[in-house]
């Protein structure tokens, strides 16, 4: 294979005045996955368009971390289908590009009579989809499995396949591929109108004016209005807010598994999980509201959490709480994602995605790239694409710090920046001179976990700040 024209990576500036063969609107985890396959086929002219100034900026970095096996998903839909194609392909990419993923398991834990009656035909859905190797299992084995549960339930679902995975560095590793294959990556560009006059889309940008041929919608919590804008009116995203408790690194023995509830029309519901950081999720809520970004905590939902935390956990309020954040879900009035094919427009929409977006997202890749052929679009030849190889976020995988080898050869991977999180310069480094690097300082969080840590930066803040600012004189 020849080596491929690396794509562009621009914040600010004019945009290219040729038109593009296809633009991705939204460089989420399900952008990006698309814009990765469509860079299969290295002839295309690609664009990936975000409104904010990095990859992964809206829900794709404020989710629950989990790589779900679609156990619960509704038979039939087309969620329930990439769901579960997508877990195979996530998880055999996750090993190649060495994102971390550990495979704990899930109990679906039965609290009254009325969810311990729902169990046995949970276990049927899952046979249904696919999921083979649920079972149930009663109070004795379930405080077995979860000796610190609080009293009282009844029994749960086992489901073994369910696994935690780093969400920051899929969305990340996808961008970069992409990009390192000749996507051009425009970041703070925000679509403000869109038209398809001449048979061309015109997206009018915070950064100026933008043509291509044809057009994918992945624009997330704005999926609705970009697709109005060209004259549908499929579907209206109402921002589902998910508050979430991450409680400190000592209350990582407190669970062994992703301690889920019997799930409500709302969703999943309130679960307790680990994360491949060694902290313990507590979360989310969901909260239905109108302001598209409400990502505030408040007093009342944190609560709320607390409450039910109390019940499925008592030992973890005992701990100390390291974050809290808030992420908005894209729900729609529909159950099932909203994907389809505009061929008289060249136009593709993915709306309505979910919390299962990021399990998804190579297969919705797959189906919206098989999607745009069946439209029109020539795709070319098709290639594979460089293998790619992430710097490890996992407590399960050994970080820079323990590996004396790469010490030795690079001492400034032995020399710790951010104490709470074991990060090092040489890791610090690596994401401020990467393919994408970050903007920010939470960008920069995202690429190393420094200042994620129980301090939160107050004892490192300042030397990861005169790091990243002096990588960006």
């Amino acid at each position: 294979m020849t080596a491929p024209a690396h794509g562009a990576v621009t914040r600010r500036g004019p945009l290219p005045s040729p038109p593009y063969d296809i633009a991705v609107v939204g460089a989420g985890v399900v952008g990006s996955a698309i814009a990765r396959s469509l860079a299969h086929h290295p002839h295309l002219r690609i664009a990936l368009v975000e409104a904010e100034d990095d990859v992964g900026q809206g829900s794709s970095k404020a989710n629950t971390a989990i790589l779900h096996t679609g156990f619960d998903a509704t038979p039939g839909f087309l969620e329930a289908r990439l769901v579960r194609e997508g877990a195979r392909l996530l998880a055999a990419y996750a090993a190649a590009a060495g994102i971390p993923v550990e495979p704990v398991g899930a109990l679906l834990v039965a609290w009254d009579e009325e969810q311990l009656a729902a169990l046995p035909r949970l276990a049927e859905k899952a046979e249904r989809n696919d999921c083979t190797d649920t079972r149930l299992i009663g109070p004795a084995e379930l405080y077995d499995r979860e000796p610190h549960l609080g009293p009282g339930a009844l029994g749960a679902l086992h489901v073994p396949g369910e696994s935690i995975i780093c969400p920051w560095t899929t969305n990340l590793a996808y961008a970069t591929q992409a990009v390192r294959h000749g996507v051009d990556l425009h970041l703070n560009t925000r679509v403000e109108r869109a038209s398809h006059p001449d048979g061309t889309h015109h997206l009018t940008t915070s950064r100026g004016t933008l043509r291509t041929r044809w057009l994918v919608n992945a624009a997330g919590l704005h999926a609705d209005a970009l697709d109005r804008a060209l004259g549908h009116d499929d579907f209206t995203v109402t921002p589902r807010r998910g508050q979430l408790l991450v409680f400190d690194k000592f209350a990582r023995d407190l669970v062994r598994h992703i301690l889920l509830p019997v799930p409500t029309a709302l969703g999943k519901g309130v679960l307790v999980a680990p994360t491949v950081y060694g902290n313990v999720l507590l979360g989310p809520t969901a909260e239905d509201l109108d302001d598209k970004r409400a990502t505030v905590s408040t007093a009342e939902g944190l609560e709320g959490l607390r409450d039910k935390g109390r019940r499925i956990l008592p030992g973890l309020l005992d701990e100390e709480v390291t974050a809290v954040y808030a992420g908005l879900r894209a729900a729609t009035e529909h159950e099932d994602y909203r994907i389809s094919a505009h061929p008289e427009r060249a136009y593709v929409t993915v709306g309505g995605i979910r919390s299962t977006g990021l399990t998804a997202s190579l297969a919705i890749a797959a189906h919206v790239t098989d999607l745009l052929a069946g439209a029109g679009l020539a795709l070319g030849p098709a290639t594979e694409l460089d293998p790619i190889r992430m710097p490890n976020l996992g407590e399960a995988f050994p970080r820079p710090y323990q590996r004396p080898e790469l010490i030795a050869a690079d001492p400034e991977y032995g020399t710790l920046v951010c104490h709470c999180e074991r990060v090092t310069r040489g890791e610090i480094r690596d994401a401020l001179t990467a393919t994408i690097p970050p903007a920010g300082l939470d960008g920069l969080r995202r690429r190393t976990r420094a200042r994620a840590g129980r301090c939160q930066g107050f004892y490192c803040g300042a030397a990861v700040r005169e790091l990243f600012e002096g990588a960006r004189k």
